[in-house]
């Protein structure tokens, strides 16, 4: 199966990192300066787990219900899927630029990288919710560009510290995000093609100035 990024005329766009890296601050930045290098596309702004009524249904429950590693996985693949036929798909086939805080690295990143789910269970998963079929060929359907904000663990850790009502994922210890931040890695050397590396620990505005680099080539 092919890793195919243009079956539809719009642009998808992914932000990553383990809690604490910092991709929530800047995915706001970026929406508006890329609405700015595309002035005649509609920006939709979401998220996962999420994006559509039935997600954060899932969401809440999914970030503070405590459960079976395979019941989570299964749970984030089913609001994956309504996200996709709901918003990401018909968003894309407009044209439209679609940035999500989060999508399926997150998902092999927490539940096989942090919680011990064997990969090939969650490739199975990721097969079945995101293959298109185009003039009789597969594709695998992923954003073209996966921001990942990468941050050691001890220092995400200090600024998830300062989180007043921390989700069971936030709460979890060094040991867990240390494992969920190699499976980032991993999953960036192996896709090179699409991750872009952001080094975390910059200030504010040395990161910015990457995002406006990269958007100007976009």
């Amino acid at each position: 199966m092919n890793n195919h990024n243009q079956i539809y005329p719009g642009i998808f766009i992914s932000f990553e990192g383990i809690d604490g890296a910092g991709k929530s601050t800047h995915i706001r930045f970026f929406s508006d300066e890329i609405a700015r290098r595309f002035p005649d596309k509609k920006i939709i702004l979401t998220r996962e787990p999420g994006g559509t009524p039935l997600g954060e249904k899932l969401r809440e429950t999914l970030l503070n219900d405590s459960m079976d590693i395979r019941t989570e996985a299964l749970l984030m693949f089913a609001s994956r899927q309504e996200h996709l036929v709901q918003v990401i798909e018909p968003a894309l086939l407009q044209g439209n630029i679609v940035i999500s805080d989060r999508f399926t690295d997150s998902s092999f990143a927490y539940q096989c990288g942090g919680r011990g789910l064997l990969t090939k269970d969650l490739e199975e998963l990721e097969r079945w919710v995101q293959t298109r079929t185009v003039d009789n060929q597969s594709y695998l359907l992923q954003p073209q560009t996966t921001f990942l904000f990468d941050l050691s663990s001890q220092a995400a850790e200090q600024r998830r510290s300062a989180t007043r009502n921390p989700d069971k994922f936030e709460g979890l210890d060094l040991d867990f995000f240390n494992r969920v931040r190699q499976e980032y890695l991993r999953r960036a050397s192996n896709h090179p093609q699409r991750f872009v590396l952001i080094d975390s620990s910059l200030s504010i505005s040395a990161i910015q100035e990457q995002l406006k680099t990269r958007i100007a080539s976009m």
